[in-house]
């Protein structure tokens, strides 16, 4: 079975003494789950995997079996289950041979459903730490959501991230077998994967498993919005016009009942923490005029794209100019999802004068044009802007550039340097 990079890198922190909380973060559907659950099949009695989701209560100690456990997933759950995990990991490591092996692992996932769950979590892992409780802890849920909910606040200091990202290229054609037209069109869904021969129920699983849950469900749990619809409708416009320049005045213009710009752009930056959507702002020397700049849309994942327009993926390949804006937002997706925090993605324009991205970190600079065509037309961007930064590095990617399949299998830091 194939495991993302991710899984080497928590088993070996896990193999390391216990210092820091693990974070699992990632969007929807990317395997975070399914990389705690493999690390830990089959070792029950050193480990424990609970989700905030689950139906069911877990089997109780004798310590705990005069106590009801709470019927609401609420803090008062959390700390019984945390009880429960601190029973088990000292009778695991009450066996001095077992000591000597690895601490007991503790996962908590969906953590980001309970309220105040980083205030709770803070006191309950500040105690362990006090008491000398060798137990490793590994938090689940939607990266920039649980993020911002409480890491840098109540556990600033105590934690250490494990980014998850969609799924690229390599890793579908590796697991799957997907093709370089499959991975452009299906996008980089693993769950999703088996059904790309049957279209109607591939765009069914997406848009019912995953788009659905993710703007009706998880976002809404979390964050308290005004108008729910205009979420749905602004995530389903950028669908249509990935790989596009829309202004906020366009953007209002096309959908129903939108009347303040403050809004909208509020609600594609969340629609970007949660990786569905980005609005990339144009490259400019001063950041005032980056943020100030009209959006360049670009889908997280060309799936998502995929399912909400009505294109098959034959009749997407026919259709050259679509099909070009989906090669493109299939870059754009790439530089995305695998660029370093410190990494920022942009567009340039200037007149007639255009680079589709510009990736910049520090003093580096790479500009990158993406041509999809057999034939592709000459574009003079990449020469104007490299004629305004002198530094830039230039990349054609597509016929007489780099292929899109070496461009894709590269991370977005490997093409500044």
């Amino acid at each position: 079975m194939y495991q993302r990079p991710q899984y080497e890198t928590l088993k070996r922190r896990l193999n390391e003494p216990v210092r820091f909380i693990n974070i699992i973060a990632g969007p929807r559907q990317v395997g975070k789950t399914t990389i705690v659950r493999s690390l830990i099949k089959g070792h029950t009695e050193k480990s424990l995997y609970i989700s905030v989701d689950d139906s069911g209560d877990l089997p109780l100690t004798d310590t705990q079996a005069t106590v009801a456990p709470p019927s609401k997933r609420d803090s008062e759950w959390l700390k019984y289950y945390w009880g429960y995990a601190r029973a088990c990991a000292v009778k695991w490591l009450s066996n001095q041979q077992n000591y000597e092996k690895k601490p007991f692992v503790f996962a908590l996932d969906e953590i980001q459903k309970i309220s105040n769950w980083s205030e709770v979590i803070k006191g309950l892992w500040d105690s362990d730490r006090v008491n000398g409780l060798d137990m490793h802890v590994i938090l689940l849920g939607s990266a920039p959501l649980l993020m911002q909910k409480g890491l840098s606040e109540s556990l600033a200091g105590r934690y250490e991230v494990i980014s998850v990202s969609h799924w690229g290229f390599t890793e579908m054609q590796m697991a799957f077998d997907f093709s370089l037209e499959e991975y452009i069109y299906f996008g980089g869904y693993p769950g999703s994967a088996g059904f790309i021969r049957d279209e109607p129920r591939w765009r069914s699983y997406l848009i019912n498993s995953l788009i659905k849950p993710n703007i009706e469900k998880d976002i809404l749990e979390i964050v308290r919005i005004k108008h729910p619809h205009l979420l749905k409708e602004l995530f389903e416009l950028g669908c249509h016009y990935s790989g596009r320049e829309l202004s906020l005045t366009k953007m209002i213009a096309s959908l129903n009942d939108a009347k303040h710009t403050e809004t909208l752009a509020d609600y594609l930056e969340l629609l970007n923490q949660v990786k569905l959507l980005a609005g990339l702002n144009k490259y400019a020397a001063q950041e005032v005029r980056k943020r100030n700049s009209v959006p360049k849309l670009n889908i997280y994942n060309t799936g998502l794209m995929s399912a909400i327009n009505d294109y098959t993926f034959a009749e997407a390949q026919a259709d050259r100019s679509y099909w070009g804006r989906l090669v493109e937002s299939s870059v754009g997706a790439h530089l995305l999802n695998t660029c370093s925090e410190e990494t920022n993605i942009c567009y340039w324009r200037d007149g007639s004068d255009e680079v589709d991205f510009v990736v910049s970190q520090g003093r580096k600079i790479a500009a990158i044009e993406v041509k999809s065509s057999s034939n592709p037309v000459k574009s003079k961007g990449l020469d104007e802007f490299c004629k305004k930064y002198t530094s830039a590095k230039k990349i054609l990617v597509g016929k007489e550039g780099v292929p899109i399949a070496e461009f894709l299998s590269y991370s977005t830091d490997h093409w500044l340097n």
